[in-house]
């Protein structure tokens, strides 16, 4: 079910792509026949919610390459995992204010804590962002929680931390990286700076060929980072007023599950820049090849040679006697 899996990131509801008569004809067709009951009870069993038909109705009018661009991500999964290559899926969670602020949910105590009355940011110790990258093979999630703006320049700054703290051991002899991402944000296709840090922040300096597959429009629920690391974050920070960042540190890195997800988290406190371009020569510069199927969505970058600085010429010297 993991290729018709989607969750909401801020709980722990689950649904699947396709009905459950296709589901039905499928697992016929594989050699396992089971009626549409017969799927819905054992989709129930392993917490899909019943609710899928709403969810699934809301997407109905989307691009007409979405299910074209759905088998193209599982394609490019299927060939990183054979290989043992890394495959990460990222996204920027709700930003959430740093300090005395209600956080939904409830958590078991004896008096219930007293936070601000008005969310103001004014009165917040900051605004966290946190960017999470999620490791599909080995079930680890990674946030990097930064102070300043979510731009393209940012969340190709935490996979890059991700790489560096866990990725690189994780897969040692990698030498490709395939990365999900939403169609839009600061990780969208249209951001030509997302692509222009890729090569520089990741391809180049590691040797990284680094494919990119974007979400059609509509379809980041889909994006695995938002119910299998999202939602645990929620469901285990639910009623805690974040009230430092200690403790938002903390709750990320305590996120668990049944599965055997581990959270690592880390403070990126750098100052990034809005509204950073570039120009038509910087992008003539990029190793970057589009895919054949639907190529604004997908997207290959390639390390570029390293260049070799001018070798700095010998001065003439003429002796006069």
């Amino acid at each position: 079910m993991a290729p018709e899996t989607a969750g909401d990131p801020m709980g722990g509801a689950k649904w699947v792509r396709s009905s459950l008569r296709h589901l039905s004809e499928r697992l016929g067709g594989l050699g396992h026949p089971a009626s549409p009951p017969t799927v819905g009870r054992l989709l129930r069993k392993l917490d899909y919610s019943p609710k899928a038909n709403r969810k699934e109705r809301e997407a109905r009018g989307g691009h007409p390459d979405r299910e074209a661009q759905f088998a193209h991500i599982e394609a490019e999964k299927r060939s990183h995992l054979a290989a043992g290559q890394p495959i990460v899926s990222v996204d920027t969670k709700k930003k959430e204010l740093i300090g005395d602020f209600k956080n939904p949910g409830r958590v078991w105590c004896r008096a219930a804590a007293e936070v601000n009355v008005h969310d103001f940011r004014s009165d917040a110790l900051g605004r966290a962002v946190p960017y999470g990258v999620y490791d599909l093979a080995r079930n680890r999630g990674y946030v990097a929680v930064g102070t300043s703006a979510d731009t393209p320049e940012f969340a190709v700054a935490a996979i890059r931390a991700w790489w560096e703290d866990e990725g690189a051991r994780g897969y040692p002899g990698a030498d490709r990286l395939l990365i999900l991402a939403d169609g839009g944000g600061s990780n969208g296709y249209r951001p030509r700076l997302w692509k222009q840090q890729l090569q520089e922040q990741i391809c180049d300096p590691f040797g990284l060929v680094v494919t990119v597959c974007h979400y059609p429009t509509g379809c980041s629920k889909w994006n695995p980072v938002e119910h299998r690391l999202f939602g645990p974050i929620s469901v285990n920070w639910a009623g805690r007023p974040l009230r430092d960042w200690d403790v938002l540190l903390a709750c990320l890195r305590g996120t668990s599950t049944a599965t055997g997800l581990a959270v690592a988290a880390r403070l990126h406190d750098t100052a990034y820049a809005k509204g950073r371009t570039v120009s038509d020569q910087e992008m003539a510069t990029l190793d970057l090849t589009p895919h054949e199927v639907c190529p604004r969505w997908n997207y290959t970058l390639r390390p570029r040679p390293p260049t070799t600085p001018p070798k700095p010429q010998a001065a003439e010297v003429i002796l006069c006697g």
